[in-house]
């Protein structure tokens, strides 16, 4: 039988919807303590932090792990 499931965790799941779980969870004010970028801490939104996080390999990267640091708690990944 072969196996078809995805190796990768994040597989299904839009930066989009992490982000505004991760935005839900901590606020903006704690993300931007937690990730140390403009985006989070002037003038925060959704459509600005996705336009920064498409176009900035290192901070999506950031964001992606402090995602899956939280599975149990993530409705996404379950």
């Amino acid at each position: 039988m072969i196996d078809n499931r995805h190796k990768d965790p994040l597989h299904g799941i839009t930066l989009e919807m992490i982000l505004t779980y991760l935005v839900e969870k901590y606020g903006w004010e704690e993300m931007s303590r937690r990730i140390r970028i403009n985006c989070f801490a002037k003038d925060p939104s959704i459509k600005s932090s996705l336009v920064f996080l498409r176009r900035t390999p290192w901070a999506r990267k950031k964001v992606e792990c402090l995602y899956l640091n939280n599975p149990k708690s993530s409705p996404i990944l379950k």
